[in-house]
């Protein structure tokens, strides 16, 4: 039996979300000062680089539901 689409969307974002899921916790090992040195500029550098990847992410599945909904108008 072929996997339908939604089955094989749950599959893959099931596993590639725990899959960043995971390496966001060992990121956050990387906090611990007995081990490494780093500064502020560093943990913004990263994060932001982690929120704009998010944003952009996010932005792709918004753009699907807006061309679906969306009717031309002169209004």
């Amino acid at each position: 039996m072929e996997e339908s689409k939604r089955e094989r969307f749950i599959r893959l974002a099931e596993a590639r979300t725990n899959k960043i899921i995971d390496m966001i916790q060992l990121l956050g090992n990387c906090s611990n000062t007995s081990i490494y040195d780093y500064s502020s500029k560093d943990i913004d550098k990263i994060f932001g680089a982690i929120e704009a990847e998010l944003k952009k992410s996010k932005q792709k599945f918004q753009q699907q539901d807006n061309k679906k909904g969306n009717k031309f108008t002169l209004d």
